[in-house]
């Protein structure tokens, strides 16, 4: 019983913890466009001790749909994830089918979600799709096309993606252009560039957070995050609460205004 009573009265400090810091938040600039990279899944299975590590990407996908309701609670028009890195794909076999899977699964699953059409989401898939299996391409496309034409918010998936390599293919494609006669070097600007990148009708990121305690960006979005402010959260990704999401919130508005002073 003892133990009982304790457990309502944390759950209702949290609650309340909660409820004061989504007040605090929604006084001041949300965020337009989040990025997260998305880090810990198998360690968190390993801590929680379940039996296969792998179920940790499974509560890993659970938490994203989470973390998607929340950014349509506060108003956050654009949320940018990093589900899969050409890096990756030099994980054990096993592991990357199993991602696979999940990736064929879920995209077709959000292409027919009813909270997308409410919300009018459009979903956007950017990386490599070369290094794709069939299925996985075939359910991104079904989702991408489902809801092209909305503009409400947007949901960016970043898988079999590497940022050196975006930049890269970006370089690629303006040189041969300038072989072709078609670009000038005096035409090349930051804009220009930008352009060129799978993030082209996107505005930058506002704000990035990572999740597992590590503080590096991991090759994601290298051009993109130039001004972006960045948050760091020591929990696994499966485990991130709402708090913790309301907290970077919270930081990137008191960075901003201590930048406006």
């Amino acid at each position: 019983m003892p133990t009982d009573i304790s457990k309502i009265i944390s759950d209702a400090a949290y609650q309340a913890y909660e409820r004061r810091l989504m007040h605090q938040v929604k006084q001041a600039a949300i965020p337009h466009h989040v990025a997260i990279i998305m880090d810990g899944n198998r360690r968190f299975a390993r801590e929680i001790g379940l039996g296969n590590v792998l179920d940790g990407h499974v509560k890993g996908r659970d938490k994203l749909e989470e973390v998607l309701e929340w950014c349509l609670e506060v108003g956050v028009r654009i949320l940018t994830v990093y589900a899969f890195s050409t890096e990756n794909l030099a994980r054990p076999s096993t592991e990357v089918q199993h991602l696979m899977h999940l990736f064929a699964e879920n995209f077709r699953k959000v292409g027919d979600d009813e909270r997308v059409h409410k919300h009018k989401i459009r979903i956007h898939v950017f990386g490599d799709r070369s290094l794709l299996p069939t299925e996985v391409i075939e359910s991104i496309e079904y989702a991408e096309g489902r809801t092209k034409g909305y503009e409400e918010y947007r949901f960016n998936v970043a898988v079999a993606y590497g940022g050196r390599e975006e930049i890269l293919q970006a370089i690629r494609d303006v040189v041969r252009d300038a072989q072709a006669g078609t670009v000038r070097p005096d035409d090349i600007d930051e804009k220009f560039f930008s352009k060129r990148l799978y993030t082209a009708d996107l505005p930058d990121p506002d704000l990035v957070l990572r999740t597992s305690g590590e503080e590096r960006i991991s090759n994601f979005l290298l051009w993109q995050l130039a001004y972006a402010e960045l948050y760091f959260v020591d929990v696994y990704w499966p485990g991130f609460r709402k708090i913790d999401f309301l907290r970077a919130l919270r930081s990137y508005q008191m960075r901003q205004r201590r930048f406006g002073e």
